[in-house]
């Protein structure tokens, strides 16, 4: 036994260095040469913050892109889904839910073409993007709500579509925060 007890402390002790010391404090410089220096990419409009790049905030008005549903409520602080399967009755009842939600504000759009992600929330509950899908079935709302046309959000939701990595990795996404700031410099 004392034959490994003093090869297991040395092992510990240089572990500890390692795990609790060097490698956090490697992760920091490297985050202090990502974009945002390890803070976030913050969204200014006006000379403000009003936003996080990576961050989805709340958009419920029918002026405004809105973002996926979120289980925690937009609040980043402790990001988390549902944790519902499927099948689980409660889930289905918030789905459909948010289908109702969603026709009622949107008139023009069937049920059948709701992109998924419209109703049901993220693992996060953060995601700032959603599909061009998604922000294209938005497009009559939001231009009935701000008395423009069609043809000019459309064209807002195009140039605040990111094409994959690339154009090979990942889907072509939308800025939710991004979009409703141009929508709102819009005359």
């Amino acid at each position: 036994m004392k034959k490994y007890l003093w090869p297991s402390i040395k092992l510990t002790a240089l572990l500890i260095v390692l795990l609790a010391g060097l490698y956090p404090l490697f992760l920091a410089a490297v985050a202090k040469m990502a974009p945002g220096k390890g803070d976030g990419v913050t969204v200014t409009h006006n000379g403000r913050i009003v936003g996080y790049e990576n961050i989805a905030q709340k958009f419920t008005e029918d002026k405004y892109c809105w973002p996926r549903p979120s289980t925690v409520n937009y609040n980043a602080a402790g990001s988390g889904g549902s944790n519902k399967a499927p099948g689980n009755p409660d889930y289905l009842k918030t789905v459909a839910e948010r289908i109702d939600s969603f026709m009622v504000h949107n008139p023009t759009v069937k049920k059948e073409n709701i992109p998924a992600e419209m109703v049901t929330a993220s693992a996060s509950g953060l995601d700032p993007h959603i599909s061009p899908a998604a922000a294209y079935v938005q497009i009559a709302r939001i231009a009935k709500a701000r008395g423009i046309p069609e043809d000019k959000v459309k064209q807002l939701v195009d140039a605040n579509t990111k094409a994959p990595v690339l154009g090979l990795f990942g889907p072509a996404v939308v800025n939710v925060l991004k979009l409703n700031i141009a929508l709102d410099e819009t005359k």
